[in-house]
């Protein structure tokens, strides 16, 4: 029996760490958009770096865009594309099932 080569392919992406949780916590925001420095606030174990190069990863798969705003001084969102977001709304039964049958051992 083979693989799904589609379903392969997403867990490429969600199988990275940190685009998962980038892709359900961009889902959550107003707009589905944060700056960089609210996500790295909000993500505290995400190093800038990783955060960077995990943004551009996300982008280059068409599921999040960076947008600048142009206000004083310019500002740039990361926003989820609706491809993006239909992932993020996959992703749903996902985090039910985890809060249903694991255990988090702080």
């Amino acid at each position: 029996m083979e693989i799904c080569p589609y379903l392969e392919e997403t867990f490429k992406i969600l199988g990275r760490s940190w685009n998962g949780l980038l892709i359900n916590y961009l889902s959550r925001c107003d707009n589905h958009s944060a700056h960089f420095s609210d996500i790295k606030r909000d993500l505290k174990s995400i190093t800038p770096r990783a955060l960077s190069l995990k943004l551009g990863e996300l982008a280059d798969w068409g599921l999040i865009e960076k947008k600048i705003v142009t206000t004083t001084p310019l500002s740039i969102e990361y926003v989820l594309t609706p491809k993006g977001y239909a992932l993020s709304q996959a992703m749903i039964p996902i985090e039910e099932w985890a809060q249903n049958n694991l255990e988090l051992n702080h």
